[in-house]
């Protein structure tokens, strides 16, 4: 398992365009994708979840991989979330 964190610093937040972004590459992977914010946790596949996170600028996401391709799957969606 890995894990990183991203502090959210568009003035927009999390909104549809990162969040589209961020489901398109968390479906090319096996291993399973978390996002967490605060005590709520959603799969990155997840749009609406990820959208009812309701991030905004200033917060830091925490985002878990598990799984066989967890290090390459790690890399890539650490680029994905330099939105």
């Amino acid at each position: 398992m890995l894990e990183f964190s991203h502090v959210i610093l568009g003035p927009e937040g999390l909104h549809a365009r990162p969040v589209t972004c961020i489901c398109s590459e968390a479906h090319l992977w096996k291993s399973s994708i978390t996002v967490t914010l605060g005590g709520l946790s959603v799969n990155a596949t997840d749009l609406m979840g990820l959208m009812g996170l309701m991030a905004k600028c200033g917060d830091e996401l925490i985002v878990t991989v598990n799984g066989p391709d967890e290090e390459a799957c790690c890399e890539a969606m650490r680029s994905v979330f330099d939105f």
